[in-house]
């Protein structure tokens, strides 16, 4: 039996998971399923009194006071109709009786922006047909994991204008299928007011944006995803809400989910107020909200936006470290693998703090991944230099190796190294137009051979040359119309396969006997070369980091066999010289590298090169 008061109680304490399904507008049924009500509760323990206001009444709130149903500060109001699809705000009046509109904070639709009202809206009984994906679907720990981060408003468009969620199905699913994606990462999908903040400041955690259809139109595109064998993932603010004034923002007049301290509240740079998670009720928004998208949309993960800012006030260790938000984190990571130990649950974090990806059992904060912000950054700088010049800059390659097994990481060249000013993966590299598509394949080999999984944004696949605009679709002109850009794009392609079917790519991630040096030390050259294993495959690579050719380079390796080429960066269809190694190479006897063989291995101009050990 449903007791409101005892899940109300929970809802104080941090305990609540559902409070979504008893909080906000809900429809109410009979027994042969016909809506015959509509029924609002909320929560707001320092106003005066609330009022609903909305097309059902002309936003005229004099009959529609909502009453007081427990001390603490809950508020219902039944009204006997269906009002599915009618819009609605609460009317707000606060002890200094200063009048508040706000939106509903556990709503499951909004209106379109600019306008900002909440709609009542039935999230149930969507029709589901993944379940050969959740039958199938394993941990993602020795499985290839390589995520395509993409904002949905910018992807395609038509016309002009954003494709809904049930128009983009089929060409996202072509396109990362095609290409060897393994899942998609969405940045955030709940509702927020503002185009240009890509969804990081969201007003409505519980509703699928707007700006795309409806929820279920959402449900469908997961669906349809699942189906496909395509995991899904969504970006999520934790630590921080937008100050619009409809919003959960000072909602009741107070700072009633954010930190009360005026300093340690507002994060200056980003508009936004910092939310408190010693307080219960913030815990139980925040669980709820996560366990709602779980169960209505199907989701095989979170990345969480800003968990340096979680970990420090403001971000900012000289602040000090919050043990509520960390204490919440542990919390919520065993609440998420409790529901599903499958999930990609990783956090983009870029302080040194110990174990974010270890188990709370071992101490550690919980989360399965974390994004190596290190290795994206240093790859970048190394990239970005004229090759003359990296012979004194190897320990950028070189550095990674030291922390790579710390935590579990996801390797990340996300949306944020391609936008204000930064220039697309492309523009960063250095040389001439051949130049700059021959570094990026460089680049892309040893991104895609290095331990840990893998996410790329949209667009820098093809080489997009134009750093990322949300206003405008990506330039599939450019790899519609121009042979390098497409050459880019087969080359990703055939990388990326090779990385999805050779489990040496994958399969040791996290282990140290997956990954072994060959040459980190030859600074002149500035070839590295490196071992990937799993438990019975061994892959080569080699990359040359210099436009220098050489016919026969001496490659040590610790057995004795056959290598096959099975990528090489400098073939003519991907752009390059056609210099490569088609034979088979037999392994020498002779130390080189301190290893008892090696190869004479034929290393062209800036080349990535993977070769495969043939079993005996």
């Amino acid at each position: 039996m449903f007791d409101i008061h005892q899940e109300f109680s929970l809802f104080l304490q941090g305990k609540s998971l559902n409070a979504h399904k008893w909080m906000g507008s809900h429809l109410l049924r009979d027994i042969t399923g016909n809506i015959y009500a509509t029924k609002f509760t909320l929560y707001a323990p320092h106003a005066l009194e609330v009022r609903l206001v909305g097309s059902f009444n002309n936003y005229n709130g004099d009959n529609y006071k909502l009453d007081k149903i427990d001390q603490f500060g809950l508020y219902s109001i039944t009204i006997n109709k269906n009002l599915e699809y009618e819009t609605y705000k609460y009317k707000i009046v606060t002890k200094d009786h200063k009048t508040l509109y706000k939106s509903d904070p556990f709503a499951f639709y909004a209106e379109q922006r600019p306008n900002n009202a909440s709609r009542v809206y039935d999230i149930d009984n969507y029709n589901w047909n993944d379940s050969s994906w959740f039958k199938n679907k394993v941990k993602p720990y020795k499985e290839p994991v390589l995520i395509y981060e993409m904002h949905l408003g910018s992807w395609q468009r038509e016309f002009g204008r954003f494709k809904t969620y049930n128009k983009l199905a089929d060409e996202l699913i072509n396109y990362i299928n095609y290409m060897g994606y393994t899942h998609v990462e969405f940045l955030p999908v709940y509702e927020h007011p503002l185009d240009d903040s890509w969804g990081y400041q969201g007003t409505g955690f519980f509703a699928a944006t707007s700006r795309f259809g409806s929820p279920k139109d959402l449900m469908y595109l997961i669906d349809r995803l699942h189906q496909a064998n395509i995991g899904v993932i969504i970006d999520w603010v934790l630590g921080h809400i937008n100050k619009d004034d409809f919003g959960l923002s000072m909602f009741d007049g107070t700072p009633l989910y954010e930190i009360e301290n005026d300093f340690l509240r507002e994060n200056v740079v980003w508009g936004t107020s910092n939310l408190d998670f010693s307080k219960g009720i913030t815990r139980s928004f925040m669980s709820s909200a996560l366990i709602f998208w779980l169960d209505y949309f199907h989701l095989d993960g979170f990345r969480i936006d800003a968990v340096s800012n979680l970990i420090y006030y403001l971000g900012n260790e000289a602040n000090g470290t919050n043990n509520n938000a960390i204490n919440y984190l542990k919390e919520l990571s065993t609440i998420i693998f409790n529901k599903d130990d499958r999930l990609i649950f990783s956090a983009e974090d870029s302080t040194a703090y110990p174990k974010v990806t270890h188990s709370v059992s071992s101490g550690g904060i919980g989360f399965n991944y974390k994004w190596n912000m290190g290795f994206m950054n240093d790859t970048l700088e190394y990239f970005k230099k004229d090759p003359i010049y990296r012979k004194y800059h190897s320990n950028l390659i070189t550095f990674s190796m030291v922390y790579a097994y710390n935590e579990q990481f996801i390797l990340p060249f996300s949306h944020d190294e391609v936008v204000h000013m930064k220039g697309s993966l492309l523009n960063k590299m250095p040389g001439d137009y051949n130049l700059k598509f021959a570094n990026l394949r460089l680049m892309f080999t040893y991104y895609m051979t290095f331990p840990g999984k893998k996410l790329l944004f949209m667009g820098q696949d093809f080489g997009s040359f134009s750093e990322w605009d949300f206003n405008k679709e990506l330039d599939w002109n450019v790899l519609a119309d121009f042979e390098a850009h497409q050459k880019l794009h087969r080359y990703f392609r055939d990388l990326a396969h090779v990385y999805k079917y050779n489990k040496a790519m994958y399969e040791l991630d996290h282990n140290p006997k997956g990954f072994k040096w060959i040459i980190n030390d030859h600074h002149d050259s500035s070839v590295f070369s490196y071992l990937r294993k799993s438990s019975k495959e061994t892959l080569l690579v080699v990359l040359n980091m210099t436009p220098n050719y050489y016919e026969e380079y001496e490659i040590g390796v610790p057995s004795r066999g056959e290598y096959i080429e099975i990528l090489n960066s400098n073939k003519i269809e991907y752009g390059g010289e056609n210099n490569y190694n088609g034979l088979p190479l037999k392994t020498i006897k002779g130390d080189r590298n301190g290893y008892p063989y090696y190869l004479k291995v034929k290393v062209s101009s800036l080349a990535g090169i993977i070769l495969k050990l043939k079993k005996e």
